[in-house]
């Protein structure tokens, strides 16, 4: 399978701000973090699907979905994206095909995910710890304390680096998904709590070297995810 199509319902941006160097220990040799005003750009990705299905079905064979991706913004030899650290999901069907009908790999979460308006909620967990946790609504400005100086140049960044490497499962090579959008519009939002256990971790991340930057969100969006091969391979 190389294309699965479908509508973001939601996609939340919760992003952090970390020391390069303490960033690059968290990286494969093969990446290098892309920086912004001397930091690197880590985060959670949590994205709730509808109708999605392979390309070329119908819309009505499409299923839904929530799932979440710890990223990192990187450059390479191939360009720039995201390597993702690990990936979750409330879909049994994803976490079965992930990695074997399409590229991957899903571990199994619970996701509480709550939209009352513009206001979003959204916890996920698996059986051992807290995995994210984010409360907030969408507004009009990004926070003053943001390496970014606007909506404009945060979106630009992201839409900049729509593909995502992650490493495949007893091998040295990459897999590399790309996100092609038929409409791109990223807000921000005020949000209260945000929680990484990812960038938490002391042993990952230690005091001092990581701290929240923004929260952004995108609804809406028609939009594939696509397989490329000629990206899976960034060693060469």
């Amino acid at each position: 399978m190389k294309e699965v199509t479908g509508i973001i319902d939601h996609r939340i941006l919760l992003n952090f701000r970390v020391d390069p160097e303490v960033m690059q220990r968290n990286l494969p040799p093969e990446f290098t973090p892309k920086l912004v005003k001397g930091y690197a750009i880590g985060g959670i990705c949590q994205v709730s699907l509808s109708a999605m299905r392979p390309k070329g079905m119908p819309a009505f064979v499409g299923g839904k979905s929530h799932n979440a991706a710890h990223r990192i913004a990187v450059q390479s030899s191939q360009g720039e994206g995201v390597f993702v650290t690990r990936r979750d999901t409330d879909s049994r069907l994803n976490a079965m095909a992930g990695g074997r009908m399409f590229p991957g790999v899903y571990a199994k979460a619970d996701f509480d995910v709550a939209v009352s308006g513009e206001h979003y909620s959204v916890n996920i967990s698996n059986a051992e710890q807290k995995l994210m946790a984010i409360s907030g609504e969408v507004s009009e400005t990004i926070r003053e304390d943001s390496v970014f100086d606007s909506t404009e140049e945060v979106s630009t960044f992201f839409q900049g680096g729509n593909i995502g490497w992650s490493a495949r499962p007893n091998s040295s090579e990459y897999d590399a998904i790309e996100l092609v959008t038929q409409n791109w519009r990223m807000d921000p939002m005020t949000v209260e709590g945000p929680f990484s256990a990812f960038f938490s971790d002391p042993e990952n991340f230690p005091p001092g070297s990581v701290s929240f930057d923004s929260a952004m969100i995108m609804r809406g969006i028609r939009h594939s995810w696509v397989y490329r091969d000629q990206l899976c391979d960034v060693c060469g």
